[in-house]
């Protein structure tokens, strides 16, 4: 290990030399702990192994032959005062079941991997569709049948990392998404917490199996072309005197200071003013991405990063800034096309600006403006919409600030909040044609996409971790339609390159019109360089008819590729009775209370050929232009030459 990085912050490996490692015969013991007195590794039985100080007398070691991969241990800390504290490794890969919480040996190694070619054309897809399905892994199923209904948090009714793969697998590829988000997965003491109270940062937590069975579920995924992201911690870490608190008897990882030192969930900060603590943070982000082949990270609660205590009023924490930067940069020079989001609901600029232009290095930054705007305008009355006609039309006035990713969370299914489908204004039956109008909106606004698991067929319960999904909801055909509708809009987004391609590129987004309050009608145009898409929403509780919209440049006719008050989905319209015309550059729509429709418009025909768009032809030449670019730029060459050889000759006849 570099020791003078490790003290600067600046390396991502710690991990490969502190903890327990694997040798011939036995494990070998590291911890860095300089101020304890005295430090051993409690093993077999209570049995001690004394360690002892090594480098430069911050660090201890020691190697105890016979232990293993799959054998439990703690460190025990004598402190100054002339008592212990037994901890759990800071840098265990592996961890017991809670409620216990001892280290556990792993040995990492051997594991086959076979994603090479998904690692090789990997991108954070910044100009390309991106679906995130958000998971909890130990409620999306339960084992049990109906025993899984009922509120439990016992381990026999969880799949393991390795049993969750195949049905998963087989889910999301039917369900038309392209990245799973696991919430966290570093080991963590209680259930409640659902992981962001972590304890082990670099440990698989047990709760679902062995790491190796974890890195069968992300090799599994890659197969099947499905990208992972892990839901990362980097701001706070559990109270319990066991884990990183006080670890050798002061605050090593944490602000000694409590005004700054506990956050607002009652979890120890980590102090990022410290080196030590950076290179800890930045090696577990390099180690779930290097050893678990993890595509990217989601990183939690990045405005308490920022802002000391997350308030803006308090100012910038210029260390932890400065950190994140470092962290992010590092982490995308090793892992090329890796992708890393912000959970930021603050306006500090440049969070997806890379770290070498002075930005936080981020990918993506999580709208949570959009989020919250959008479920508050469709929890209002019909009459109220008119008034807040806007919320939906606000966040295209910002938009461009950053890379945004429109996320609906767990957050938003919990806590009394109602699930997304709950949200809607309105009785039972009214919700629904809101909803599907509302992811509507959701895929055809520009950023990328993320819904947590049950919104895609409806659930109406609010997430509860120790009970899996209301897959029987499925059961009834409104469910079972509103999943059908989700599933096709899903992989229209994905088949429609109009839809994420411009993302972030000002013409693959307008409005066609933004200024009917009193209907409540919104028209939206996305497109590419090949393609034309326009999305037109009516969120009025009444019908609204004949409502016209230019479409400049537009063919006649047009193809209507989701239509949400289609009968298959639960709405009154068969399919090719639409009320709508496009002819003369307008297009002449008549549109049922709380709906939507997407259609695909073409260019004109011009002498047999479509026109096309400008940027495009001048970006990308046909092989038959190309060809005759070269053809031309060689007949002129030739010309050229037949040309010179005239002048000599008029040369030579002046001579005579």
């Amino acid at each position: 290990m570099d020791f003078q990085g490790f003290y600067a912050g600046k390396i991502f490996d710690a991990h490969e030399f502190l903890g327990a490692h694997t040798v011939a015969e036995g494990t070998v013991f590291r911890a860095f702990a300089p101020a304890a007195k005295g430090m051993a590794v409690v093993h077999h039985d209570g049995f001690q192994s004394e360690m002892k100080r090594v480098h430069d007398g911050n660090f201890w070691e020691v190697w105890i032959p016979d232990l293993t991969d799959g054998d439990p241990y703690e460190l025990r800390v004598y402190l100054n005062n002339g008592g212990y504290q037994d901890h759990a490794d800071p840098y265990a890969f592996g961890s017991e079941l809670r409620p216990q919480h001892r280290s556990i040996v792993r040995d990492l190694s051997g594991f086959t991997w076979h994603d090479e070619k998904w690692l090789a054309k990997r991108t954070p897809h910044i100009g390309e569709p991106l679906n995130i399905y958000e998971m909890h892994a130990g409620s999306w199923r339960k084992k049990g049948g109906e025993l899984a209904q009922v509120p439990n948090d016992e381990p026999e009714f969880w799949y393991s990392y390795e049993e969750l793969a195949d049905p998963l697998i087989d889910y999301l590829t039917k369900a038309g998404y392209n990245y799973v988000e696991f919430m966290p997965l570093a080991e963590y003491p209680n259930d409640q917490s659902w992981g962001y109270q972590g304890t082990g940062f670099f440990a698989p937590t047990s709760r679902y199996g062995s790491p190796k069975q974890l890195m069968t579920l992300i090799d599994k995924l890659h197969q099947a072309g499905i990208g992972a992201i892990l839901d990362f911690v980097p701001v706070h870490f559990a109270l319990d005197d066991w884990a990183l608190r006080n670890f050798d008897g002061t605050a090593l990882y944490e602000y000694p200071n409590t005004d700054v030192g506990v956050s607002e969930w009652g979890s120890c900060n980590f102090m990022y003013s410290r080196g030590e603590s950076c290179s800890f943070m930045q090696s577990a982000a390099n180690f779930w991405m290097d050893t678990f082949h993890f595509d990217g990270l989601r990183m939690d609660a990045i405005s308490r990063i920022i802002y000391w205590m997350g308030d803006p009023s308090r100012g910038v924490n210029n260390e932890n800034v400065a950190f994140v930067r470092r962290m992010n940069g590092g982490l995308k020079a090793m892992h090329p096309g890796c992708l890393l989001a912000a959970e930021d609901s603050t306006d500090y600029p440049g969070t997806t600006k890379s770290a070498e232009e002075g930005g936080l290095g981020f990918d993506y930054k999580w709208d949570m403006g959009w989020m919250n705007d959008t479920l508050d305008f469709f929890k209002k009355t019909s009459d109220e919409r008119t008034y807040f006609y806007h919320k939906l039309t606000f966040s295209m006035m910002y938009f461009h600030n950053e890379r945004y990713l429109l996320p609906l969370s767990h957050d938003e299914n919990v806590h009394g909040k109602a699930t997304v489908l709950n949200k809607m204004y309105g009785d039972y039956w009214d919700k629904f044609p809101q909803a599907r109008a509302f992811y509507l909106y959701m895929y055809v606004h520009p950023g990328k996409k993320l819904n947590f698991m049950g919104g895609e067929f409806g659930q109406m319960r609010e997430w509860d971790e120790r009970r899996e999904q209301d897959w029987d909801m499925l059961g009834y055909p409104i469910h079972d339609a509103f999943a059908h509708y989700m599933t096709e809009l899903c992989q229209i987004y994905l088949d429609h390159g109009a839809l994420s391609e411009w993302d972030y590129y000002d013409p693959g987004f307008s409005w066609l019109d933004c200024h009917q309050e009193q209907r409540c009608l919104y028209a939206i145009e996305r497109k590419n360089a090949g393609e034309r898409l326009v999305c037109v929403l009516n969120l009025s509780d009444k019908e609204q008819a004949n409502y016209e919209v230019a479409v400049a440049g537009a063919a006649d006719g047009c193809d209507v590729l989701l239509y949400t008050d289609w009968d298959r989905f639960g709405g009154k319209t068969t399919p090719g009775s639409e009320q709508l015309a496009l002819a003369a550059g307008k297009l002449t729509i008549t549109l049922p209370r709380y709906s939507g429709v997407l259609l695909k418009v073409y260019e004109p025909v011009k002498e047999g050929k479509p026109v096309k768009d400008k940027k495009a032809d001048k970006e990308k030449k046909s092989d038959k232009e190309k060809k005759s670019d070269k053809d031309k730029k060689s007949g002129k060459d030739k010309k050229s030459g037949k040309e010179k050889k005239s002048d000599k000759d008029k040369k030579k006849e002046k001579a005579k």
